[in-house]
C-alpha cells in the first residue's frame, strides 16, 4: 500500500522504484516462489505418473494420447488453485460455486477414463496443499493397484464382434467351429445376398484365441474380421 501510495502522489513510476518498492514483497507475502515451484514439479512427477498408467492400462480400441496430456494439466492446474485457496473460506466457497456451473463438454466413452481424472484432481489437490509425502505413496499405491487390476483383466476374455462373409452353404460347418472354439456367443445379424452372406457375431475370448484363422480355413469363407468391442449389451 505504501508503494501504490506513494505512485499516486508522485505521479510518477521508474524502473528503479519497481525493483526496489515493496509490491513484489506483497505479491509473496503468503506463497513464495519456491513454493510455486515445488508443487509444480510434484505436480507434474505425479500426474506424468498418472498419464503412463493410463497409457499402460488402456484396453480400449483406440488409444487418445490428448487425454493422457488432459491427465497432466488437471493435476498441473488444480495443485495452484488450491495453493491460492489456502484457508480463505470466503475464496474457497466462491472456488467452489465457479466450478459447480462447468461442465466436459467432451463425452466420456469409457467410465475408467473419469476415475483417472478425479485421480488427477486428486493429486492436484493434495500437492497444493504441500503434502507432498502422502502425494507420492497415494500415487504408488494406486498405480500398483491399477497395473495389477489390469493384469487381471487382461487373463480374462474379453467381448468381440466377429464379421464373416461366406457361401451360405458353409454356415454349418461355421456353427460347428463356433460351438467347438467359443463358449458364449450370440448371432447378431445374418445378411444373405445373391453374391453371398454376411454374419455378426457377438462373442466373449481369450486374447489367445484364433478364432479368425480357424474361420479362413473353412471352405467357402470368404474373409473374416474380428473387432474388439465396449458396451453394456455384449455377451
Amino acid at each position: 500500500m505504501g508503494f501504490l501510495a506513494q505512485v499516486t502522489t508522485t505521479g510518477q513510476i521508474s524502473k528503479s522504484d519497481i525493483a526496489l518498492g515493496s509490491w513484489w514483497s506483497d505479491q509473496f507475502t503468503r506463497i513464495l516462489p519456491m513454493d510455486v515451484i515445488q508443487v509444480l514439479i510434484f505436480a507434474l512427477i505425479s500426474s506424468v505418473v498418472i498419464s503412463l498408467v493410463y497409457r499402460k492400462t488402456y484396453r480400449g480400441v483406440l488409444y487418445n494420447p490428448t487425454f493422457s496430456t488432459t491427465l497432466i494439466l488437471l493435476t498441473l492446474v488444480t495443485a495452484p488453485v488450491v495453493m491460492v485457496i489456502g484457508s480463505n473460506v470466503a475464496l474457497s466457497m466462491g472456488m467452489v460455486g465457479a466450478l459447480s456451473i462447468v461442465r466436459f463438454r467432451t463425452a466420456v466413452k469409457d467410465p475408467i477414463d473419469t476415475a483417472y481424472m478425479f485421480w488427477s484432481i486428486t493429486m492436484g489437490i493434495v500437492i497444493g496443499s504441500k503434502l507432498y509425502i502422502i502425494a507420492l505413496i497415494v500415487v504408488a499405491l494406486i498405480t500398483v493397484m491399477m497395473i495389477a487390476l489390469s493384469f487381471v483383466r487382461m487373463r480374462t476374455n474379453e467381448n468381440y464382434l466377429l464379421v464373416l462373409h461366406y457361401d451360405p452353404a458353409a454356415e454349418q460347418e461355421i456353427d460347428a467351429e463356433l460351438h467347438r472354439g467359443v463358449k458364449n456367443y450370440r448371432i447378431r445379424s445374418k445378411t444373405i445376398t445373391r453374391s453371398g452372406a454376411e454374419m455378426t457375431v457377438d462373442l466373449r475370448l481369450n486374447q489367445r484365441a484364433d478364432i479368425v484363422s480357424h474361420m479362413l480355413d473353412i471352405q467357402g469363407v470368404y474373409d473374416a474380421t474380428l473387432v474388439a468391442v465396449q458396451n453394456e449389451t455384449a455377451v
